[in-house]
């Protein structure tokens, strides 16, 4: 090591002690994260070459033969197709409706703050507790809405709407909308008011009616939140688990089987921990994919 090097080692090390009281305050959660996040998905890596069943005492080392189960299995094909059926539903969805109430609460109206508190509500309930007031909704012998839709005749007989293939998926997709507007509204709010009234002023001038002020000034000026949404929402959408554990349980026919309740299922239901890595694994690149997209589309839009 040359001179050059030792000086600027003791020179680091002569920092890191006259710091040592910051380390001292960061060490507890530099440790929680070390042991529960990184050593965790090194550990998850690593199962991933293994035929890892917690109920065996042998744990053999498989290869990539985990690798090539995951591109060879249909209902993990499957789960991918709802997954992006869900996150194609849901995202846009959420996306159009917080923005409509966001355009209508940023108008001077009465009871505005209450309003926008009534609809953030749905976004800081507990998704356990939506999930369970929400299978009651849907319930078909005495769910509020086939009650209401009996009652104006829009339907002859009571649907089952989570044990219906074709009608399970749009429940869970309608719960998800209803819960996430809240999250929608708030950044477009934020970002509608952030919009300098000079261009509107402008629009006006030039004879731009509401429409036209909507589509060329608003819409514009809103592109980044709207970008922030559709890929903070489809990393949310890709990572579905709670309202499909306890309204649906995957059904009927894995209809509503997201990629994160097929890993749940491999791994604590056929305790199969090797498999279930691979596959998180799999949903983590998928992910991955969408970050770096998020990033090449922010840098996009600063341009």
């Amino acid at each position: 090591m040359t001179g050059r090097g030792r000086g600027a080692r003791r020179g680091v090390l002569k920092t890191m002690w006259r710091e040592r009281s910051a380390y001292g305050f960061l060490a507890p959660g530099l440790i929680l994260f070390s042991v529960f996040t990184v050593f965790a998905l090194l550990f998850a890596f690593y199962l991933t070459f293994r035929e890892w069943n917690i109920l065996e005492p042998e744990k053999p080392f498989v290869g990539l033969q985990n690798y090539r189960d995951m591109v060879g299995d249909e209902d993990f094909r499957r789960s991918i197709i709802n997954t992006a059926y869900f996150t194609g539903a849901s995202v846009p969805l959420g996306m159009v409706v917080g923005l409509g109430v966001a355009l209508l609460l940023n108008q001077p109206i009465r009871g505005r703050g209450l309003l926008r508190t009534l609809y953030f509500l749905p976004n800081v309930t507990p998704f356990v507790v939506a999930a369970i007031v929400w299978k009651w909704l849907y319930n078909g012998d005495f769910g509020l809405f086939n009650y209401y839709l009996l009652k104006t005749h829009l339907i002859t007989e009571p649907l089952v709407w989570l044990s219906d293939k074709n009608l399970a998926m749009p429940a869970v997709v309608l719960m998800s909308v209803w819960s996430s507007v809240g999250f929608s509204m708030v950044v477009y709010l934020a970002a509608l008011q952030s919009i300098p009234n000079d261009l509107y002023e402008a629009a006006r001038i030039d004879g731009a009616g509401a429409w036209a002020r909507l589509r060329h000034v608003t819409l514009p000026m809103l592109r980044p939140s709207t970008l922030f949404l559709m890929v903070m929402g489809i990393i949310g959408s890709f990572q579905v688990f709670t309202q499909i554990y306890i309204m649906t349980s995957g059904g009927p026919l894995n209809r509503t089987t997201t990629m994160v309740y097929y890993i749940y299922e491999a791994a604590f239901k056929f305790y199969e921990m090797g498999y279930a890595s691979t596959l998180a694994y799999a949903l983590f690149l998928m992910l991955l994919v969408f970050t770096a997209l998020q990033l090449r589309l922010y840098r996009r839009a600063d341009m």
